[in-house]
C-alpha cells in the first residue's frame, strides 16, 4: 500500500483503485494508464513538478489530463513566479518520495502547492498515480484538491 493510498483511506475518502502490469518498454506512462484503465485520457491525469528553474526553487505541482502539455507561464502564474521549467526529474523524486511515473500528487514527503487543471472540475471522477507505475486512483476533483489544499487554474496548451 503506497502514502496515496494510506491517505485516503485514513481520511475515509471515497476512491477506487485501479491496478495493471507496468510494462517497461511502454513510452509513455500517461498513455499506459489511459489504455491500462481503460478511461479516457482526457479523464486520466499525470502529475508533474516544475519550479523556477528546474531546482527546487519555487517548487509546484501540476496535475494536468495527460493528452495536455503543461503551459509553463500558466503554471508560474499559479505558483506566483515570474517563469518555470520543468523540475529535474531526480529533484522530483527525492522532494515527492515517489519514482517517475508513479508520483502522484498525494502524500508527498515534502508538501508542495498543488495546482489541478481546472478541467478537471467538469469531471465526476479523475485518475491520478496512485504512488507506483501500474497504480491508478480514481477519485473525485473535488476530493482530491481536499487532500492536497490545492487549487483549479488553467494549467494546459
Amino acid at each position: 500500500m503506497t502514502p496515496a493510498v494510506r491517505l485516503l483511506k485514513k481520511n475515509k475518502v471515497p476512491f477506487e483503485l485501479h491496478q495493471y502490469k507496468h510494462d517497461p518498454n511502454h513510452d509513455s506512462f500517461g498513455q499506459e494508464a489511459v489504455e491500462a484503465t481503460g478511461k479516457p485520457a482526457e479523464q486520466v491525469f499525470k502529475t508533474l513538478l516544475f519550479s523556477v528553474d528546474g531546482t527546487a526553487n519555487g517548487l509546484g505541482v501540476a496535475v494536468i489530463p495527460v493528452n495536455t502539455k503543461l503551459n509553463l507561464k500558466l503554471a508560474a502564474k499559479a505558483n506566483k513566479l515570474k517563469k518555470a521549467a520543468m523540475a529535474n526529474p531526480e529533484l522530483a523524486q527525492k522532494v515527492t518520495g515517489y519514482l517517475v511515473g508513479g508520483i502522484s500528487p498525494l502524500a508527498q514527503k515534502k508538501r508542495l502547492p498543488t495546482f489541478v487543471d481546472q478541467s478537471a472540475q467538469a469531471l465526476t471522477s479523475m485518475c491520478i498515480s496512485g504512488g507506483k507505475r501500474g497504480l491508478e486512483i480514481e477519485i473525485s476533483p473535488k476530493h482530491l484538491v481536499e487532500q492536497v489544499q490545492g487549487s483549479f487554474v488553467s494549467l494546459g496548451d
